[in-house]
């Protein structure tokens, strides 16, 4: 029988989050029933409740940074056992046959993945509710293990904030010496300060608020260059091998293009939508240098981001707070009043 379970869901784009009931799925051979210990709160969690970017389908539980223990295995599972302590990141699913889930890049399934919450089930067209509940069921293929050390509740965002930032840096080929430079300084920000650090790069943080300097160089900083200050922007004109966009929002790429070296590339991980003001191609021509786009990352890269995480003892910086706090912890995630991260105690859901 599908198991009834609690959670926390938005009823429509004006409502707030509130406790929702619903069931979960009985087991299929290869799946992973786990319970839920903590979640992390993505803006895609929040964009997605209030039908941001459009599409939403109602009720939304949100959550796709979870962190849990695995209960119970399917028959065919060998893979992990209950008492493990696993992840499950934005996806679930996807169709498993095309060229990029061939190559283990499942985030650009040309069929698109199953996301953890609000995509629809492959199998049976159920809708998917994400981690702001007590327990979830995933296919086995689409479990991460969380390496032992790693502290539990600041590896949450590792399931999104971190193989966000990840992916660029491995996908070109950071490590010892390269040069990296980093825009803005939130949730993916300051996890791509921390992981560019740990590849050994030199890291470099534009920001247009000094007052975040002893911050940035907290979390692996070398440099902080005020990216509103043209002095400071000229100074540091054909540095970088690669900058990690991470603004959500729009602004002007412009004045980074010119401090990219020799084929260098800016990568964008935050904004989804257009490019304002126009991207002058000139810089780009004259360095050979690229804008690109970037989406999470494959089952694999997210296990070998977590691996060196464990590695290297490195995890999110974040606030824990009750399932109860959702809606303030959205508000306050407006006006970037986070330091950098909020993961959910999902034991609070026993608060009621």
């Amino acid at each position: 029988m599908p198991t009834t379970v609690l959670g926390y869901a938005a009823q429509s784009p004006k409502d707030d989050l509130a406790p929702y009931r619903f069931t979960r799925r009985d087991l299929r051979p290869d799946d992973v029933a786990i319970d839920i210990l903590y979640c992390g709160v993505c803006h895609s969690d929040l964009h997605t409740a209030r039908n941001d970017w459009g599409g939403t389908t109602y009720p939304v539980v949100p959550g796709h940074e979870i962190i849990g223990r695995v209960v119970s295995v399917g028959a065919e599972v060998t893979r992990f056992k209950a008492g493990d302590l696993v992840g499950v990141g934005c996806m679930v699913d996807s169709c498993r046959r095309c060229a990029p889930c061939h190559q283990g890049l499942e985030q650009y399934c040309e069929e698109f993945p199953t996301l953890t919450y609000d995509g629809r089930d492959r199998q049976d067209q159920t809708p998917t509710f994400g981690g702001y509940s007590q327990t979830i069921v995933v296919s086995d293929g689409f479990v991460l293990s969380i390496p032992a050390g790693l502290d539990p509740k600041g590896a949450a965002p590792l399931l999104c904030a971190g193989i966000t930032t990840w992916s660029p840096l491995h996908h070109w080929q950071v490590g010892e010496g390269s040069r990296v430079a980093v825009v803005g300084l939130g949730g993916l920000g300051h996890m791509a300060l921390k992981l560019a650090k740990g590849l050994g790069a030199e890291v470099t943080l534009f920001t247009r608020s000094p007052g975040k300097e002893d911050d940035a160089r907290r979390l692996g900083a070398d440099l902080i260059v005020i990216s509103t200050d043209e002095a400071q922007m000229a100074a540091v004109e054909n540095q970088f091998d690669l900058i990690i966009d991470t603004v959500p929002t729009e602004h002007d790429l412009n004045p980074y293009v010119p401090t990219l070296a020799l084929d260098g590339t800016l990568v964008l991980v935050g904004l989804l939508g257009n490019l304002v003001p126009t991207l002058n191609t000139v810089p780009l021509i004259m360095g050979r240098k690229s804008v690109a786009g970037s989406l999470i990352g494959g089952i694999a890269e997210t296990q070998a981001m977590l691996d060196f995480c464990g590695e290297h003892g490195i995890t999110s910086d974040i606030e824990v707070i009750g399932i109860q706090d959702i809606n303030t912890a959205y508000e306050r995630m407006l006006k970037s009043d986070v330091k950098y991260r909020f993961v959910i105690d999902m034991a609070s859901l026993r608060d009621g």
